[in-house]
């Protein structure tokens, strides 16, 4: 593995045309962002139908389970 011996000790470039970059600024590059504009709104919707969904499931197994626990109605 090379050890830099040649440019370790070499001065930090300064542009002559430009002013330094604010700490404040700097940090901003390295902020989150949203790539996919609208992905999490998509994701959060995905989210909503299905805990709905789930809810009807454990409404409709409810249903399923008192049904099949009544006696039949009829005689024969």
């Amino acid at each position: 593995m090379p050890n830099y011996d040649d440019i370790i000790n070499m001065p930090h470039h300064v542009s002559k045309k430009r002013k330094p970059m604010s700490l404040k600024n700097r940090s901003a590059q390295f902020a989150p962002f949203s790539a996919l504009k609208g992905y999490q709104e998509k994701i959060n919707e995905i989210n909503r139908i299905n805990d709905i969904t789930n809810i009807n499931d454990d409404k409709l197994d409810k249903n399923v389970k008192e049904y099949t626990n009544e006696k039949p109605k009829t005689k024969i």
